[in-house]
């Protein structure tokens, strides 16, 4: 319908003389009784025309087609908004194009091939993950799908933190424990990477090695063992959930390769560092942010800021129209650090779009679920995906917007009922799926082509094909803004639209028309359900 408008406002302007200005919007009105859809054009081109809003309004109002299968009014409202409503008639022929397209309805040009970068997860491989990565994992990767779904070209990046303070802990984590099964009497710092995880590596050393690397340094083979299994661990856990990458960066190349040093010399040059108590600082107040930050600290070790600016700085090389990057909520301080730093350098750092996410709280009904002790004083992803389910996971951390704090229930999550949102849009598939067997073994089978529409009626019908038409619109937006939590919601509103009409209308009926229409309407209702389940990453069944 959007484009719909948009095309005939075009030519309305074009008829008028004047030109489509970029910046008008075609939205849903906020309050029923305005339309289907309104735009806001005259207002945003009055002041180039010279002319008041309404006035204008009114000569692009008299240059819109007025068909009367389509249109069933247009009206303007307030300083200037033009409302469209269109005909029962214009929904139901939409309704076929929903059907051709099929697995295609709801995707997309609105990206134009754009390359989009999304970085996300990164966590350091020093333990399994959490869920609070668990969350991150999931809105990156929907992020992704959405972005994929209209248009842009997207590559999913984990960048590889394996530098630095925590690593080396990590390999004396493990030697420390190796040693201690071994017999000798250590002393295992509080600040150490506890749980079983670390054990098991260090066991793993001594099955294959004995005791012969009781010398050996804690950056040597046990940090490189305990990288490599815990890495590995963390991509199946991933791949359990549906996610991979495209690309893993290695942070360690950064120093490797020289660009930290290219970094700390750029800063240097444009005199944005200076030297106090041995520390290198980031003059980042000069630059508009609160404070100064340390980016070298006195010991010589650089400080997070340095080697993300010098992988942001990489990113910008490989020629990517947006970089997202996907962090939790303990990154708020420091990621304006790296984006001053790297608009001083000379990058537009508004191709950089951060997004936040923020933490998870288990709960089993209203109780908070105790911590792991298995892995360490942290709930495992892969124990939440055992205990609720892929599906569960991938929906419960999408449904809320990210920027709230997320009470994930697990008893619900497991539920068999309407409770259950994933469940409840879920069962709506897998009712259609049930309707339309049942169909076909009483030789009706759902088709389009077939399907007088104009037998669909019935105010429930009606508003169920309007629903279904707004999915593009929605994907589009989501992808634009996101927001994946806004088609979660969308997809609910699906399955109860198709409740309430399945509730007061039976879809096999003696009549063959209509019941040829209500086929091809639920199976429209299937399709969308499915490309929206496709877009976040959950299955649709074919029977609960």
């Amino acid at each position: 319908m959007k484009s719909y408008l948009r095309t005939a406002l075009a030519e309305a302007l074009e008829k008028a003389g004047y030109d489509l200005p970029a910046a008008i919007t075609v939205e849903r009105p906020r309050q029923d009784g305005h339309g289907d859809l309104t735009t806001n054009c005259a207002m945003v081109l009055a002041k180039a025309a010279g002319k008041k809003p309404r006035a204008l309004a009114e000569e692009i109002v008299a240059q819109l087609p007025r068909d009367p299968d389509l249109i069933a009014g247009i009206e303007i409202a307030g300083p200037g908004f033009i409302n469209i409503s269109f005909t029962e008639t214009f929904h139901r022929r939409q309704l076929a194009l929903l059907l051709e397209a099929w697995d295609a309805f709801g995707r997309s040009a609105a990206g134009q091939g754009r390359r989009v970068q999304v970085e996300f997860v990164s966590a350091n491989p020093t333990g399994p993950l959490t869920v609070g990565h668990g969350r991150g994992a999931v809105f990156g990767d929907t992020i992704s799908r959405l972005l994929e779904w209209t248009g842009h070209v997207v590559e999913r990046e984990y960048y590889f933190n394996n530098a630095g303070r925590q690593m080396r802990i990590l390999g004396d984590s493990v030697r420390l424990r190796y040693l201690e099964l071994l017999g000798d009497a250590i002393e295992f710092p509080a600040d150490y990477y506890q749980g079983e995880y670390i054990k098991d590596i260090a066991r793993g050393v001594m099955e294959k090695h004995g005791d012969s690397k009781r010398g050996e340094p804690a950056e040597g083979l046990f940090k490189a063992v305990a990288e490599e299994e815990i890495f590995a661990d963390i991509r199946k856990t991933l791949g359990s959930i549906g996610i991979t990458f495209a690309s893993y960066f290695n942070e360690h190349s950064l120093y490797t390769d020289g660009k930290i040093t290219e970094v700390v010399d750029a800063l240097k040059a444009k005199d944005l560092t200076y030297e106090q108590e041995g520390a290198l600082w980031f003059k980042a107040s000069a630059l508009g942010n609160e404070k100064d930050k340390v980016i070298i600290k006195s010991t010589g070790e650089p400080t997070y800021r340095l080697p993300d600016i010098a992988y942001h700085c990489e990113k910008f090389k490989r020629g990517y129209d947006l970089m997202i990057d996907v962090f939790g909520a303990d990154h708020v301080a420091t990621y304006p650090d790296v984006l001053a730093a790297l608009k001083a350098l000379g990058y537009d750092s508004s191709k950089v779009k951060v997004l936040i996410h923020q933490f998870v709280t288990v709960m089993q009904g209203t109780e908070v679920v105790k911590m792991s002790t298995r892995k360490a004083n942290f709930i495992t992803l892969d124990e939440l995906i055992a205990d609720a389910g892929c599906d569960a996971v991938r929906y419960f951390f999408i449904m809320r917007t990210v920027s709230s704090h997320l009470n994930f229930d697990i008893e619900l999550a497991k539920q068999k009922s309407d409770e259950n949102p994933v469940y409840y849009v879920q069962y709506a598939h897998a009712r259609i799926s049930s309707i339309l067997r049942f169909a076909e073994k009483e030789g009706r089978v759902a088709s389009g082509a077939r399907a007088n529409f104009d037998l669909l009626v019935a105010p429930e019908e009606l508003a169920l094909i309007k629903q279904l038409l707004q999915f593009p619109e929605t994907v589009e937006s989501c992808a634009l803004t996101h927001e994946p939590h806004r088609l979660a919601d969308y997809l609910h509103d699906v399955a109860a639209m198709f409740h309430v009409f399945y509730h007061h209308h039976r879809v096999v009926t003696p009549d063959e028309g209509l019941t040829a229409a209500r086929l091809a309407l639920v199976q429209a209702v299937k399709i969308v359900l499915r490309n929206g389940f496709t877009i976040l990453g959950i299955s649709a069944p074919e029977q609960m």
